[in-house]
């Protein structure tokens, strides 16, 4: 893979995930618990804040080391969000264990805003999963090299 390409996706899954993280963090408030809410549960916000922190660290870590297992994080991070917004606007799966019930049947653009950014992000990390380390693998087989 050329230096270029390298660049282009880490940028990508980069910049995804800084959507995705803005978002979350910037909803995490409107996701705080009621004074209804059962106990036992994660906080809504606290779930907010945390996709927002691993998000940051997960784009850090493919931004210092671009590796198979830097993308695959980054991968799971994007994808698992992306899933979780696309299930909980169509899915009303209740409480999952300590997670809250968290269905929210309404589309705004920040939610459009925050799956294009987890999309982005996710399709970029498999291809640098997919792509990581080929410049070296075909210079190993180069008997010149």
């Amino acid at each position: 893979m050329s230096s270029g390409m390298g660049i282009l996706l880490r940028v990508l899954v980069a910049a995804g995930l800084a959507v995705d993280a803005w978002v979350h963090w910037r909803f995490a408030p409107d996701m705080a618990p009621g004074p209804n809410a059962p106990g036992g549960t994660i906080a809504g916000d606290d779930l907010f804040r945390a996709q927002a922190i691993v998000a940051v660290v997960a784009a850090v870590l493919v931004l210092a080391w671009a590796s198979r297992w830097t993308y695959a994080f980054a991968f799971v991070v994007a994808a698992s969000a992306a899933g979780a917004v696309v299930l909980y606007y169509y899915v009303d799966v209740g409480r999952l264990g300590p997670i809250p019930a968290m269905h929210d049947p309404s589309w705004y653009a920040d939610k459009t805003i925050s799956l294009a950014g987890e999309v982005v992000a996710a399709l970029a990390a498999a291809v640098g999963f997919l792509t990581a380390g080929a410049g070296r693998r075909e210079r190993s087989a180069d008997p010149v090299h």
